[in-house]
């Protein structure tokens, strides 16, 4: 998120892996040529014909910054945020699944409980954000949503849960999420909690703990896709086995392009291929980064100093943007990670899941940008990089919007089967 420091990938200087660790801020970017002036004018017309939507965006965080606005154009390069309405214009991005996300706490009732409302704030805040542009946003509650809002030239907002610790120990919380238009939720985040053990974590539950697998039956019933980005391989079994639904990585890699514990084998990739799900590729997971060890005790001093739990001024955010930058100019990246090293991780999901189990979760606001695909506004590259590797038209439709769209409708039509059956019904 945009006020975290974490370093997503060990390197050889031996800087901090990303276990336990917060989320991640955007990667500093260097000025660059408009996205679609680097797009075939063919290219562009095909993006441009698709329906795109991306299953990670982290901006509603951005929502409580003092004088932030979604209207207004940023830029990576000033204040590390990727998305906005002029950007999502530019590079065609439809809209997506807006994250509720909470960074995990302690596992104690007072936590959980401020963790509950301020979730519950996040998602009204998403909700406000639609309401007070209704020309310019539209809520999506079924999978056959998404394209009419589109087609009407306005944004697509589903919303998701990053991390289910706010709901404590009443698995019909997610009821309530699903009424403020919650359609995707996870289960765990960088540590373990009382659902799931987290794959940056050191085993305790060996999965889904009895709760977890409590809720993804609920999910099942009232038609949320279970999402397992950040679960450990052991909870993504789990989900495999007992889900009645396809489930769905919103944002992860693939670990045989990049070793890395939040990334998926290929065993798992093709599990979740014959299970139905989908992997939505995000750019955060793709190489090793490497960055003078002293940037770790800088970036640690600076999480503490701004903590996310706490709303910062105007004025405070502004300081830790400067001090941000500071930090980015004293250590900077080396060998930093590129496009080619996204498309590296998209191609191989493709290749070992199939075209129908693979989309985009690029991590928008949560650590996703990698040098060359700087923001939402550079979104047709991948097109033409699709278009490049041989891929159709039809093909790419599927990637973007059409694999994601199918796993809704197969939750839904899951949640619709459950509540035609006889018998008891949970909550």
């Amino acid at each position: 998120m945009i006020r975290s420091i974490r370093i997503a990938a060990c390197s050889g200087f031996a800087l901090v892996c990303a276990l336990g660790a917060a989320p991640l801020v955007a990667r500093p970017v260097k000025p660059h040529a408009p996205a679609v002036a680097q797009v075939s004018p063919e290219a562009l017309r095909v993006h441009r014909s698709l329906l795109t939507l991306d299953t990670h965006l982290d901006t509603p965080m951005l929502l409580e910054i003092p004088g932030w606005s979604i209207m207004d154009r940023h830029d990576a390069k000033r204040d590390f945020s990727t998305v906005d309405v002029p950007r999502m214009k530019e590079g065609h991005l439809d809209g997506g699944f807006w994250a509720i996300y909470t960074p995990q706490g302690p596992l104690t009732p007072e936590a959980t409980r401020a963790a509950r409302d301020a979730a519950i704030m996040r998602g009204v805040k998403i909700r406000e954000m639609v309401a007070a542009h209704p020309q310019v946003f539209a809520l999506a509650d079924k999978a056959a949503d998404a394209a009419p809002i589109a087609a009407s030239g306005r944004i697509v907002v589903y919303l998701s849960i990053e991390n289910a610790w706010p709901l404590g120990d009443d698995v019909t919380l997610i009821d309530t999420f699903y009424r403020l238009g919650v359609r995707i939720s996870g289960f765990a985040h960088f540590r373990n909690n009382q659902f799931a053990d987290s794959a940056t974590d050191t085993e305790k539950w060996g999965g889904l703990s009895p709760a977890g697998k409590a809720l993804l039956a609920e999910m099942n019933r009232i038609g949320v896709v279970p999402d397992l980005s950040h679960s450990s391989d052991k909870a993504l079994d789990d989900a495999l086995t007992l889900s009645k639904a396809p489930v769905i990585l919103t944002h992860s890699g693939c670990r045989a392009v990049f070793d890395h514990p939040r990334n998926i084998d290929d065993a798992h990739l093709q599990l979740l291929s014959a299970q139905g799900g989908v992997i939505q590729i995000n750019t955060v997971y793709v190489k090793a980064e490497k960055r003078d060890p002293a940037a770790a005790a800088a970036f640690k001093a600076l999480e503490a100093k701004y903590p996310e739990s706490r709303a910062l001024s105007a004025d405070e955010h502004a300081a830790f943007i400067a001090e941000r930058h500071a930090i980015e100019a004293r250590y900077p990246l080396i060998d930093a990670p590129t496009f080619d090293d996204v498309m590296a991780n998209l191609l191989h999901a493709i290749k070992v899941a199939g075209v129908d189990h693979v989309g985009i979760g690029a991590d928008w606001d949560g650590g996703g940008g990698v040098v060359g695909l700087e923001d939402v506004a550079s979104l047709p590259k991948i097109t033409q990089a699709l278009l490049k590797a041989g891929y159709t038209r039809e093909d790419i439709a599927k990637i973007w919007s059409g694999n994601v769209l199918r796993v809704l409708a197969a939750a839904q039509a899951e949640a619709a089967r459950e509540a035609a059956a006889p018998g008891d019904k949970v909550g």
